[in-house]
């Protein structure tokens, strides 16, 4: 009797099938991931350009707007800059205005959001929508008849009154991110203080702050940075030189004819960036708030 033989699985058309869709797949997959991680490393090359320039440039001893080697390699820029007039002075102005604008902005965001989260009104939408609102208006759209109101009320050249109205246009922005953390602290906790006789002021200082740091951390830094880089603002409402900050005296190294000193414009823009470096490195550090929740949460 004739044995007829089966065709082995493992090579008929339908076993190989599936086996060369698989790696088609694997191939698209493969070719899909190649071309997102090159558009992604063209646009940090694009990120990392300005600040390869910049490094350079601070070091450069004929820096123009090419990223070069420096030649000659030389600290000159930062000897250059590093005097009262250029850096001390405007960075001190700067730290006092962003300084104070900040700590009014974040201690007056978190009285605002307080309500807002833990509080039911038939105001309460249209407020937020309005807060919505006025995050997005740009500050250019005020700024002339701030200047008129400044110039009626005597503020105008007032480092008070540039604190007051750098904190105001702030607060919009910050109530909206203070408010949206503090609705995550859970209402319970506070419940549990009140029962303890505790009163509302208390319960905000002693049981949603800490619980809530990690957000007001994140709120400090935005906020300090926004001011920070604001040109516009103490640019219309400080007309004395020895009140403007360094985000305005780094107009000076812009010539009357054009001319740029790339080099110190450089080195002083390194300075610049430091503050901004350092609260953001000492806040991050300073956060726990989270494990702090997570233990108040146990049992």
């Amino acid at each position: 009797m004739a044995v007829i033989a089966r065709p082995d699985s493992t090579t008929s058309p339908r076993a190989r099938r599936p086996a060369a869709l698989g790696t088609r797949h694997r191939d698209r997959r493969r070719s899909e991931r190649a071309v997102v991680n090159a558009v992604l490393s063209l646009i940090a090359l694009c990120f990392l350009a300005p600040l390869v320039w910049l490094f350079l440039a601070s070091v450069n001893g004929t820096a123009g707007l090419r990223i070069t080697s420096p030649d000659p390699l030389t600290l000159d820029n930062f000897r250059a800059v590093l005097t009262t007039d250029i850096t001390f002075l405007p960075m001190f102005n700067g730290l006092v205005l962003c300084g104070g604008a900040t700590v009014l902005c974040v201690a007056a965001s978190v009285l605002a959001a307080y309500p807002l989260s833990r509080y039911e009104s038939r105001f309460k939408r249209p407020f937020l929508l309005t807060i919505l609102f006025a995050t997005g208006l740009p500050i250019t759209a005020v700024m002339v008849p701030v200047y008129g109101m400044f110039v009626q009320v005597n503020l105008i050249d007032t480092m008070y009154g540039t604190i007051l109205f750098l904190g105001t246009s702030s607060l919009p922005f910050a109530i909206w991110l203070t408010k949206n953390f503090m609705d995550g602290v859970p209402l319970v906790l506070e419940e549990a203080a009140w029962t303890d006789g505790a009163s509302g002021m208390q319960t905000l200082r002693r049981v949603v702050l800490p619980l809530m740091w990690p957000g007001v951390t994140v709120v400090t830094i935005f906020t300090f940075i926004l001011m920070w880089g604001n040109f516009f603002v103490p640019f219309f409402l400080l007309l004395s030189p020895d009140q403007q900050p360094a985000s305005v005296s780094i107009f000076t190294f812009f010539g009357s004819r054009g001319t740029v000193q790339y080099g110190q414009l450089a080195a002083f823009s390194v300075l610049y960036s430091t503050p901004v470096i350092v609260l953001y490195v000492v806040m991050s550090r300073l956060i726990g708030g989270s494990s702090a929740l997570g233990g108040a949460l146990k049992g």
